[in-house]
Parts: structure tokens; sequence; C-alpha cells
């Protein structure tokens, strides 16, 4: 399977979601009674209607019947989406290494037409080298010596990853990369030249923009750290701002919230060197690196 087919599931649960919630709401049906007609809590219908969770085909024909949807075509569209939204995704093998909020993105990443990213603290996961991937989980880890098993699982993950931007669907990748994240170093000299020499051989794909907001501009539009936009071809799904943070995500949807970060992206774009300028700096750099 490849990542924009099992990336497609997890946009099919979000689609089913949406449409679900719709439903609901033109009836004037709460969640918490439509969490009581499939024996389940307020908050499944929440996770259910955001495409947090799989989907039982019971469930979604209880829900339909409850929201009065009688005929068969459409019952049969929507419960055909529920059986394509619970295709596992190839990163469920990963599952013992992955947070519990992450699988929900490389599915959206996956199957995303546009990925946009400013990258602060280091190199974006899916620009990393695989010494470099393996310096920056180190780091991350309590105790890596007893955790070597782990740490190669995370960074067979991050690789794995990487795939999307070469696949035959690769989406448009245009990122932001802050010279902090540059300069700051992640294992030896040998690992920081090989990402830089990497940096600069991955910008000249045809689907890759690579920038690089250097020091010398002082205070930017990406003040307030590092944040993913995804863009997808459906016209159903709005795009979604992806933000990590140490024990959680959270995923924005608003049209005002994706309005302000498309304008701090714009913005990143226009006050960053271009990419010829960028891999310039990127060959500065490695001189002095």
């Amino acid at each position: 399977m490849t990542a924009a087919e099992s990336g497609g599931s997890v946009v099919r649960r979000i689609l089913l979601g949406s449409q679900l919630r719709r439903l609901r709401e033109t009836r004037g049906i709460t969640r918490e009674a439509a969490g009581y007609s499939i024996r389940a809590s307020e908050s499944k219908i929440s996770r259910m209607e955001l495409g947090r969770v799989s989907f039982k085909a019971r469930d979604i024909e209880d829900l339909l019947t409850l929201y009065g949807v009688a005929d068969e075509r459409e019952r049969g569209a929507l419960l055909g989406l529920a059986r394509e939204a619970n295709v596992a995704g190839w990163w469920h093998s990963y599952s013992d290494v992955l947070p519990g909020w992450f699988p929900t993105y490389i599915g959206l990443e996956g199957a995303a037409s546009l990925i946009r990213i400013y990258e602060v603290q280091f190199v974006h996961g899916l620009l990393q080298t695989e010494a470099y991937a393996h310096a920056v989980v180190t780091r991350g880890m309590r105790d890596p010596e007893k955790q070597c098993a782990e740490i190669d699982r995370r960074v067979a993950l991050r690789l794995e990853r990487q795939k999307v931007l070469v696949s035959e669907r690769a989406p448009r990748f245009h990122a932001v990369l802050d010279e902090a994240a540059l300069r700051r170093p992640y294992g030896d000299r040998s690992v920081m030249q090989g990402q830089l020499r990497h940096l600069i051989e991955i910008s000249e794909q045809p689907n890759v923009t690579l920038q690089v907001m250097p020091f010398s501009f002082g205070g930017h539009a990406g003040e307030t750290g590092a944040f993913t936009m995804l863009s997808f071809p459906e016209s159903d799904l709005s795009d979604v701002v992806y933000l990590e943070q140490l024990t959680s995500a959270l995923y924005l949807d608003k049209r005002e919230e994706i309005a302000h970060y498309e304008r701090v992206m714009e913005r990143l774009h226009q006050d960053s060197p271009g990419p010829g300028e960028s891999r310039d700096l990127l060959r500065g750099l490695l001189e002095l690196c």
C-alpha cells in the first residue's frame, strides 16, 4: 500500500466524520442523544465526527437511521466510505513507537497534495538524513543505551515517511528552515555535513522548494514557532494546520485560524531568500561546518 492510499483512509475517515456531523446538526440531534443510540458516550461521537477513531458498520447504520437517512444509495455510499476509512495505514506496524496523536498526522501527510512547513528547532523530518535522524531521536530519549531498538524503529519510521516525497503522486513540498535549525548541531561534524549536502540535493527536486530564513533578516513572521500546513486534493476537506507539542498535538481547521497561518506562511516565503539564494546559504554553512 502506498503512502497516498493509506493516507487516503485517514482523509476518508475525516470526510465521513464531517458528513455525520452535518447530518446530526441538520436534524437538531445532540451528541449525547447520538451517543445513546449507539450505546456510546458523547465524547465517542465527537471523536467519530473529527475522524479520530475507526468506524463500526453497525454504529454507522444506527446513526444513519437516527438521522433519517433512508435512501439505500446514500446509506450504501456512506457505509462504503466507512469500510475504506478503516483500512490500516502502513504505519500501523510502528504503533509501538508512535505517540497517540501522530498516526492521524502521518495519514494526512501521506494524502496531502501540498505540504508547507516552517521549522526552527531542527531540520524537518521529511528532509533528515538517516544519521541526522538518529542523532535527533537519540537526543530525545531518556536512556539511549538501553533504548537502541526503539531508536532504530523511530528512525526507520521517519525514513519510511520520506518516501512520500518521491512517490508517484508526490505532493508539492515547500519548506522554510530557520538558520537556527541548520546551525544547531545534531551528531558530529560529518553528520551535519551530510545533512547540509542532502538539503542542497533534495532542494533540486521539482516538487521541493526549500528556503532558509537567515539570522540577518532579524525578527520575522514565524515568531510563534514551527508549524505545518497541509492541503488536499479533495474539495470537501479544508486545509489543516498541525502544531506539535511535548505530549500532544493540535489540528486546526477553522477558516479564521487557517487564514492567519496562511498569512504568516506567505510572509515567510516573501521574506526568505529564494531557492537559489538559499542553496548558496546552505553551501556557505557547509564550508563553515
